[in-house]
């Protein structure tokens, strides 16, 4: 593929998504952004260079990236009234765990054009892939770290109910996978990785199973953590139902009391009902 006298592109930013692993995923919309850009916005230039060498053309890289100044972003933005300049990341679409959304804030904010070329996405390719339920999902990028940071992370994250996605690193994987299973319970996951590339899998099981896959060894390439949502919860008992009506009959007349815990419980509201009127002797 190769571009020649390309025709100059109409000023503003362009947001655009590059290939996660397989150079032929880039889409010819992004090829034809990327070949027309007066400059080029990069986390790393010897990756972009690549991508650049592979399309046939030559650009302006400006490194952009988690370790900008505030200065780097105002000069691009102060670029975009005459010029088109393109947002890439190394891999897959821009702003997801990258900082990317500071300069289309920023280009907004200052009136400028922003056009996004949807793309590539290593969490989305993942979830295709995990045969877990797609239509509620939570992407929450890296857990911390340190042990207890990420204990906490996970335990915020516990009782949504989604399936959850997580970027995650080699060296890093079986300690993240062992905490998931720990706080969340053996719940149904996949790692995929190398999403795209020849030795692309998706390994799926229990996070228990998983983690003791990966306690040997780390794995090579970018990995994606998909784990289950929840199972339903525990239908509440008797004494919980009348621990909520005794509290609700402090603030509402029956109806209402029985109302509110029915919703909240799932219970028969008729039924609790009847048991607000017997608590408050008056059945």
């Amino acid at each position: 593929m190769s571009f020649s006298d390309p025709e100059p592109l109409e000023p503003g930013l362009y947001i655009v998504a590059t290939p996660i692993g397989n150079l032929k995923d880039l889409s010819p919309r992004a090829a034809d952004i990327l070949s027309r850009a007066d400059a080029i916005a990069v986390e790393d230039s010897r990756v972009t260079g690549g991508l650049l060498r592979h399309i046939g053309v030559k650009r302006p890289m400006i490194p952009y990236h988690d370790h900008s100044t505030e200065r780097v972003r105002e000069d691009l933005v102060a670029r975009l009234g005459t010029q088109a300049i393109a947002l890439v990341s190394d891999a897959g679409t821009p702003l997801i765990s990258d900082p990317g959304f500071k300069l289309v804030r920023a280009a907004r904010a200052a009136g400028y054009a922003v056009t996004t070329l949807p793309g590539p996405c290593a969490a989305v390719a993942a979830l295709t892939l995990a045969g877990l339920p797609t239509d509620r999902f939570l992407f929450a990028g890296f857990l911390p770290s340190k042990a207890k940071a990420r204990d906490e992370a996970i335990d915020e994250l516990g009782a949504v109910r989604a399936t959850l996605l997580f970027y995650e690193s080699g060296p890093r994987l079986a300690a993240s996978l062992s905490a998931l299973a720990a706080r969340l319970g053996d719940r149904e996951a996949a790692v995929a990785r190398e999403i795209s590339k020849m030795f692309e899998e998706c390994v799926t099981g229990t996070l228990s199973e998983l983690a003791a896959r990966y306690a040997g060894a780390a794995p090579k390439g970018e990995i994606v953590i998909v784990v289950a949502p929840p199972g339903e919860a525990e239908p509440a008992s008797e004494a919980d139902a009348d621990a909520l009506l005794a509290e609700a009959l402090e603030r509402l007349p029956i109806g209402k009391a029985a109302s509110e815990v029915a919703q909240v419980t799932g219970l028969n509201r008729r039924d609790l009902y009847a048991r607000a009127l017997a608590l408050k002797g008056e059945a």
